[in-house]
């Protein structure tokens, strides 16, 4: 499929404005096309961060756990199977043993399994806890929970209370909860709709230190010191792609910090090792693609209970046990969901995938744990939303299991929505996202769903939202193509909703080199332009394509620096070429 190029738009005015108070150039233009203002928005420190107070229910919330706390209540944080689910409760976990270990608190966490408890704090769940030898009295949900309006009843019939922390959308009707914190709950005005649900666990902490502090369990000299969390609460929220806002990129920049200069848990420095990756050089990237996967491997294939073991592990050793079976099971995830997608392009052959709006898949061999990559990898190759089902039980019923991911310009969950309003009894149960959703239906229904989520798909979507598009932000300079701009733009933080920069340029092609069978290694030479002083070579890698380049090419790019025998160097890594449409 040929891909749309659009370039970024910014405001000069505003680039001038920050170029002026000592932004570098470059980095000027690219921060007015990511919506700064002001040099202000660029601070980062801790202090900038939105208090707590702003988010609805946290201080109530914090001080209902503060009672709790000194009235030795038991604890139970009841987990997510996935990154942003573990590093929450690993969070929750290390900050409230921190804040209550004056009073000796009971606290423990359980992870439901996906494959036979399902998501959430579902009835059967409260069930099993209640059973527990020490029946806790307050159960706190992360990342979870605003959706489980059955399963809070369960727990109040059994005289449990609930503290529901998430970030989810809600429906309709929210639980009957003792409190729920979530950003996204109606009227709640907190400014930043996009924290994960480490995030709102976090602010949780922050709030319940101050209620703590206010009775005198401790001073500002000698509190808990919560910021020792930050790297978990970097890593679930990159892992999870919640935008970056500023508050997020607050949260996140202050995480890489403390990892780059060694202050991280020994469960992170683990997954460092076992991925073979240098901490010191830690980047939203290895936050998102290499310890994220690793950790959500253990959900996808067996039970994240190991992941989380390895987030609270306080010996090196046990961490780096656990980091490499953690490291393993995502190999063998991969070899899985390789297999998956294989058998999902094959079935699509004979498909023209430009006269329909979705893919929805299902094969009875599929693993239920991977689907999501595989919608991931679909959604990436065909530039649709993308539903895939694998088999599943609830309730002593067969019934599919579905992942889903979207395009821009499609919002997943309430297509997912519509449908069930429309045919009330085909979704058994749904939730998500804009860009991601997971939803159960009959094993019999699978049909019918496909033909109404196509249909519901039609109406909602244009021309312009299936053709795929590049966003980027124009000519670089080529006198500005060089290592000391690539390390300049390595030490931000970019993400979800703060993209990392990509520039397009045009180039003659000197030498393309095919290494590896499937990557193709160029000698590019910029062509003069924008007032560069002078034509240089350039190396480039396009990584995972066998196909030669035209000579010229007009190419979308991302500028590194490589390090080779000591030696910095610009590099360019190819992200697309420009072809007619």
């Amino acid at each position: 499929m040929t891909i749309q190029f659009i370039e970024r738009s910014y405001s000069e005015r505003n680039a001038t404005y920050l170029e002026q108070s000592g932004v570098h150039p470059v980095l000027s233009k690219l921060f007015a096309a990511r919506g700064v203002e002001k040099p202000e928005e660029l601070a980062l420190e801790l202090k900038h961060l939105i208090p707590p107070s702003q988010l609805k229910n946290c201080e109530a919330a914090a001080e209902y756990l503060a009672n709790a706390i000194e009235n030795r209540k038991k604890l139970l944080i009841v987990a997510d199977y996935d990154c942003d689910g573990a590093t929450a409760c690993a969070v929750g976990m290390r900050g409230l043993r921190a804040l209550g270990q004056a009073w000796d608190i009971q606290i423990d966490y359980f992870v439901p399994n996906r494959f036979t408890l399902g998501y959430g704090l579902t009835p059967e769940v409260v069930e099993l806890v209640a059973q527990l030898p020490k029946q806790p009295d307050i159960l706190i949900t992360v990342d979870n929970g605003i959706a489980s309006l059955a399963g809070v009843e369960k727990a109040n019939e059994l005289g449990i209370e609930v503290l529901v922390t998430d970030h989810h959308l809600p429906a309709d009707q929210l639980p009957s909860a003792a409190w729920i914190v979530n950003p996204n709950q109606p009227l709640c005005n907190f400014p930043s709709k996009a924290l994960a649900g480490v995030g709102v666990m976090f602010y949780l902490l922050i709030a319940l230190r101050a209620e703590l502090r206010k009775r005198g369990a401790f001073t500002a000299e000698n509190q808990p010191r919560l910021e020792n969390l930050l790297d978990l609460v970097a890593l679930g929220t990159v892992a999870d792609v919640a935008s970056l806002d500023r508050n997020n990129r607050v949260l996140v920049s202050n995480g890489i910090k403390r990892i780059r200069s060694g202050q991280m848990q020994p469960g992170i420095r683990a997954l460092y090792i076992a991925a073979g990756k240098d901490p010191s050089k830690s980047s939203t990237f290895d936050l998102g693609f290499t310890l994220g996967p690793r950790l959500n491997a253990a959900g996808r294939l067996a039970d994240m209970s190991l992941g989380i073991q390895c987030l609270l592990s306080d010996s090196h050793e046990d961490a780096l046990r656990l980091a490499h079976e953690l490291d393993r099971m995502n190999r063998e995830r991969r070899t899985i969901e390789a297999g998956m997608q294989e058998t999902a392009l094959a079935s699509l052959i004979n498909i023209e995938v430009g006269e329909q709006a979705t893919l929805c898949l299902t094969d009875e061999s599929w693993h239920q744990g991977v689907i999501g990559i595989v919608a991931s990898r679909l959604k990436e190759k065909f530039h649709r939303p993308t539903l895939i089902f694998a088999p599943g039980e609830e309730g002593g019923e067969a019934v599919l299991k579905g992942s889903g991911r979207s395009i821009t310009g499609f919002h997943l969950r309430d297509a997912l929505d519509l449908v069930s309003k429309k045919h009330p009894n085909l979704i058994l149960k749904f939730g998500g996202h804009a860009m991601a959703a997971g939803l159960t239906i009959h094993q019999q229904s699978f049909d019918t769903f496909k033909s109404c989520f196509e249909e519901i798909a039609q109406s909602l979507m244009t021309a312009e939202t299936l053709q795929r598009q590049l966003a980027h932000d124009g000519n670089l300079n080529p006198d500005y193509i060089e290592p000391e701009l690539g390390t300049l733009l390595a030490a931000e933080v970019w993400g979800q909703g703060f993209p990392a920069p990509v520039f397009v340029g045009e180039f003659e092609v000197l030498n393309q080199t095919l290494i590896q069978d499937k990557h193709l290694k160029l000698q590019l030479k910029a062509i003069k332009s924008n007032g560069a002083s002078h034509p240089k070579t350039l190396n480039g890698i396009w990584f995972s394509r066998n196909l030669p380049l035209p000579n010229p090419a007009r190419l979308a790019y991302r500028l590194v620096t490589d390090h080779y025998q000591g030696v910095a160097r610009a590099q360019l890594h190819i992200e697309a070429l420009d072809e007619p449409l």
